[in-house]
């Protein structure tokens, strides 16, 4: 009997999954924005071309274009996607690419798609649409179990997006699918950031996602996922999704795909780009089964580029749990009389307390260190009233921060998924662009200087050493002794969780 549920348990052989790439150039180059794309990037040789997407309105309106605007290929990684007021939006235009003849290859890890298999199984009987998951349960409705029988592929995820549309034009960054990365509901939502590329690096976007898409940890849908109405298929493609068209947040968004000109600028060269010598940072797919090389994941690199830091580091990440080798690593560097700032989540404006519970432990060594610490303030009345500047990414009232970067000595900016916690590095997968920008690098700075130290807690030391919160609102300067805007019961919680030995996992 164990035998037969351990079998049961287990994944089907991958023997008769197929492998495929991306399209050759000489078949992505003749479209519209391949052809365009080539121009532009024959100008620069050696560099690519970046457009940071901070808006949401426009980070959402720039990719319901470029599917509208795909010829050959789109070809989708991400974390999450839903099938909300933007998900659903952006699925149905995928499916009218698809009736075109593009061909769409979607790679979801498998962790956030409960729920989802009936219509992620519509869309792979899509004769040009394919859906693949990574590191896919068993038990298709209680993945937790998964967690026990299998915990340490489980535990295992794919956290990496990139959206790559006819091997000429790609984005990544910290967004996933969903009404929550684009500020299209009125409940939770995420300050977050991306950025679009085109050039060289697309290549190599191009080349990560084959690696993933044929990688062991990935499977088809049709492999885990079997319906159980035989007739299932048999509606259109297009109804797999709730029908979005009739409420505030799908028109207002809608309004801003179809006014937005971001494909037309793109294409006649009308498009802000920064152009510089721009490298991918990923992780091996083969992470996902814990037997990546150090040399072949994106964190030793990263810190090896901060380690190198002379003058300043600026630091954005939402989850920062920075264990002891990345307090010694901020401590030396800070020894050394480099400027560092880091913004990440109050504990009011968290979506995850138990990763607050693995940072807190770290802020007061920080501190004494001189290491300058922000945290985000979920609320602010008067924030309502100023605009955001060009360039930065919200810091809007009742956001959460989502955004990963990381600005080196005022000449490199890192954007991409990667959280400055133990998860990000030792068990999720990752990417994101090292850009030898110091235009780009400087904006990060200079968003510090004037919003940050704004919209967010500066912590610092009394003369007892205890831990202090300073906010400026207005005309006042305001001190907190303990988290601000928090119940007893959830810095409780924090406090608990903090004495357990979870940081790996967090």
């Amino acid at each position: 009997m164990a035998t037969l549920f351990l079998t049961a348990c287990q994944l089907p052989p991958r023997a008769s999954i197929e492998e495929s790439y991306a399209l050759p150039t000489s078949i992505t180059k003749a479209t519209t924005l391949g052809s365009a794309v080539a121009e532009q990037t024959a100008q620069h040789p050696g560099q690519s071309g970046v457009h940071i997407l901070a808006d949401s309105q426009q980070a959402f309106a720039s990719r319901i274009q470029l599917v509208q605007g795909a010829e050959q290929s789109i070809d989708l990684q991400y974390y999450i996607w839903r099938f909300d007021n933007t998900g659903s939006l952006l699925t149905n235009e995928l499916v009218k690419a698809a009736d075109r003849g593009v061909r769409v290859r979607l790679l979801l890890d498998d962790f956030e798609t409960t729920g989802m298999d009936a219509q992620l199984s519509r869309l792979h009987q899509h004769a040009n649409i394919e859906v693949r998951l990574f590191n896919p349960f068993v038990m298709r409705s209680q993945k937790w179990f998964g967690f026990i029988t299998d915990l340490d592929r489980a535990n295992r995820r794919m956290h990496g997006k990139t959206f790559t549309v006819d091997s000429s034009v790609t984005i990544t960054g910290g967004r996933n699918i969903a009404d929550a990365y684009f500020g299209a509901t009125d409940e939770f939502i995420f300050s977050d950031l991306d950025v679009l590329a085109i050039g060289p690096v697309v290549d190599d976007v191009q080349q990560e996602f084959d690696a993933y898409w044929n990688s062991k940890s990935v499977y088809p849908i049709d492999l885990i996922y079997t319906p159980d109405d035989p007739l299932a298929g048999s509606e259109p493609v297009s109804a797999i999704v709730r029908s979005r068209s009739n409420n505030e947040h799908a028109g207002k968004y809608k309004a801003a795909a179809t006014e937005s000109r971001f494909l037309e600028k793109l294409v006649k060269n009308e498009l802000q780009l920064t152009w510089a010598s721009t490298r991918m940072l990923s992780d091996d797919p083969r992470k996902g089964l814990g037997k990546a090389r150090d040399s072949a994941q994106l964190y030793p690199q990263l810190e090896q580029a901060i380690s190198e830091a002379q003058q300043s580091l600026y630091l954005v990440t939402p989850y920062l749990i920075p264990t002891a080798s990345g307090v010694e690593i901020l401590k030396t560097l800070a020894a050394r009389d480099v400027d560092i700032s880091i913004l990440t989540n109050s504990l009011a404006a968290t979506d995850l307390a138990i990763v607050y519970a693995g940072y807190g432990k770290w802020r007061q060594e920080l501190l004494e260190a001189g290491i300058k610490l922000y945290e985000l303030r979920p609320t602010d009345a008067q924030l309502d009233e100023e605009q955001e500047p060009a360039g930065s990414f919200s810091l809007s009232p009742g956001s959460s921060l989502h955004a990963k970067a990381v600005a080196i000595d005022g000449q490199k900016l890192f954007i991409g998924s990667f959280n400055f916690d133990p998860r990000s590095a030792n068990l999720n997968t990752e990417l994101g662009f090292m850009i030898e920008s110091p235009e780009l690098a400087r904006d990060l700075g200079q968003l510090f200087d004037s919003r940050v130290r704004k919209r967010a807690y500066r912590l610092t030391l009394d003369e007892q050493g205890d831990l202090v919160w300073i906010e400026h609102q207005q005309e006042q300067v305001l001190t907190y002794n303990k988290d601000p805007e928090t119940s007893w019961c959830r810095r409780s919680y924090v406090w608990f969780m903090s004495l357990l030995p979870i940081d790996y996992f967090l």
